[in-house]
């Protein structure tokens, strides 16, 4: 799983400036002005439904 979040950042031209990880979690950092694409990125890589970035960026 890291390794295809990292494949759809990289290919989406994203840096990654910090990972960490555990046995159940993979964290990374990233510039403030490439977190809408890094989330998008992640998202469509996963299938995760794209209202779900909606409500991450107009949290109710």
């Amino acid at each position: 799983m890291a390794a295809d979040m990292f494949d759809a950042l990289g290919e989406a031209g994203v840096n990654i400036e910090m990972i960490s990880t555990s046995t159940i979690r993979v964290s990374c950092v990233v510039r403030e002005a490439d977190t809408e694409r890094a989330v998008r990125a992640v998202h469509e890589k996963f299938k995760l439904p794209q209202e779900a970035i909606a409500r991450e960026q107009h949290p109710s």
